[in-house]
């Protein structure tokens, strides 16, 4: 049973200075947000609304998530967002980001990782408060652009 991801989805954004912590750099929680950012804006350009799932008694939960730092991040920097998400034949499946510092606050171009986050997530039924089978297709069934969402789980064994 192999895991199969989407395409990336990427968004842009600047690093804000209230951002920052005493040291200087974005401050740890900032990343979890930019990732919850990119998360939102990925399944809102699938049609994935938070209105689009509630007329289909369902929600996306966050059941957890990592970062891992490469690079500090400073005010003024610009940075994309990318993410891809994974599906499997389980319940729960996985958003990865990717935060790339696209230029530096003085104007300098660069391509630097700054950060990976790793997201478990699972689709809810509203009303019996329980994860979903098949988030895929239940995610799909409610999108009006699931080619965003990728390919659903590949569930044949070799």
């Amino acid at each position: 049973m192999s895991v199969e991801q989407s395409p990336p989805f990427g968004v842009r954004i600047g690093v804000r200075s209230y951002e920052m912590d005493v040291n200087g750099h974005v401050n740890h929680a900032v990343y979890h947000q930019y990732g919850e950012h990119a998360r939102m804006e990925h399944f809102r350009a699938a049609g994935l609304s938070q209105h689009a799932l509630g007329a289909h008694g369902l929600t996306i939960v966050l059941l957890s998530t990592t970062v891992h730092f490469r690079a500090e991040l400073r005010a003024g920097d610009e940075l994309r967002i990318d993410s891809v998400i994974a599906f499997s034949a389980r319940k729960p499946f996985t958003m990865s980001h990717r935060i790339v510092r696209v230029a530096a606050a003085d104007g300098a171009r660069t391509d630097d990782l700054a950060a990976e986050v790793e997201c478990t997530l699972g689709v809810l039924d509203t009303t019996t408060r329980r994860l979903v089978a098949d988030p895929h297709g239940r995610l799909v069934a409610a999108s009006s652009d699931p080619a965003l969402l990728g390919p659903g789980p590949d569930v044949t064994t070799s």
